[in-house]
């Protein structure tokens, strides 16, 4: 098994940019990439397209298969990065349970921000002023001991190139 291999999680609201960033982060590290929107169920995406946000049990399997993903690539000794909103301290316990360790960006902002995201992002199930507010309320935000913190007003390099600097000050 590789010991450098990492298990990496990109979380935040819808619109902060979890995808576009976590493509850029397992490029720099030569590791996969997946976007946790592509696991979801299909009643929960027809749920999401409806305007209709998920409750903790929509997402208990999506968050079930995550983990497993985390575990297999673990055991093949590979890097994983997964974009996920993994919004609530139990869900990223949960992923963190499948693998020895998990290190997590956090990407936030500020909710104006991230609505013109949204407004401006076409064919996706997830729209809605009322889905933002609602991952909002519901976002359990992770403190500086559980995540690394990257603001969605920083441009993708920096906030990739300062995570990176942060795993290397804080090896497993």
């Amino acid at each position: 098994m590789n010991d450098t291999a990492k298990s990496i999680l990109v979380m935040g609201v819808s619109g902060s940019g979890k995808s576009h960033l976590g493509r850029q982060l397992a490029a720099a590290l030569d590791a996969t990439f997946l976007d946790g929107d592509d696991y979801h169920s299909l009643s929960s995406i027809e749920k999401m397209s409806q305007g209709q946000p998920l409750t903790d049990e929509d997402r208990e399997t999506w968050l079930t298969t995550l983990a497993g993903l985390y575990a297999d690539y673990h055991r093949r000794g590979e890097t994983l990065v997964i974009g996920c909103s993994a919004l609530k301290h139990r869900y990223r316990d949960k992923l963190r349970a499948a693998t020895p360790r998990l290190d997590i960006l956090y990407l936030h902002g500020e909710r104006d921000t991230l609505l013109q995201r949204l407004d401006k992002r076409g064919g996706h199930f997830f729209h809605g002023s009322h889905m933002l507010d609602n991952q909002l309320a519901t976002l359990e935000a992770p403190d500086e001991s559980e995540a690394f913190r990257g603001d969605i007003r920083d441009t993708p390099r920096d906030i990739v190139t300062a995570f990176l600097a942060d795993l290397d000050r804080n090896p497993a």
